[in-house]
């Protein structure tokens, strides 16, 4: 077994499919439309489906945003340098909510960025 996708419900796919490839990086990998039910879904991540987990972005037509409430945490993707990884999300116009820098209680470097639905999303810093 393997864990495939986490789905992430968004309210406006383009601005979405924007910040997860130009923003993070990832590439767009396959997108269906389904006029019957009134969804698009999206997949993104930094490599293909068959060889690691990825992101489902569901957008459906008629729901232009959504309470995230308080039950989902956060995506975590692990980088080399939070440092510069912050400084790049930054530069390409995306939100840091908590600048790279050691865990509280630990030495692991972490920083969070926020995506345009208001999703965490946790950058771990590879350890040497």
């Amino acid at each position: 077994m393997r864990i495939l996708h986490t789905m992430l419900r968004v309210g406006d796919l383009d601005r979405s499919l924007a910040f997860y490839t130009e923003v993070l990086g990832m590439r767009a990998l396959r997108r269906q439309d389904y006029p019957a039910g009134r969804f698009t879904l999206a997949f993104v991540g930094f490599g293909p489906e068959a060889e690691g987990a990825v992101l489902e972005l569901t957008h459906n037509w008629d729901t232009p945003a959504y309470e995230l409430g308080n039950a989902f945490g956060h995506v975590a993707i692990e980088v080399a340098d939070a440092y510069a990884a912050c400084a790049q999300i930054k530069a390409r116009g995306g939100k840091v909510v908590r600048e790279a820098g050691p865990m509280q209680h630990g030495t692991t470097v972490i920083a969070f960025v926020e995506d345009p639905d208001g999703y965490k999303i946790e950058l771990i810093q590879k350890k040497a």
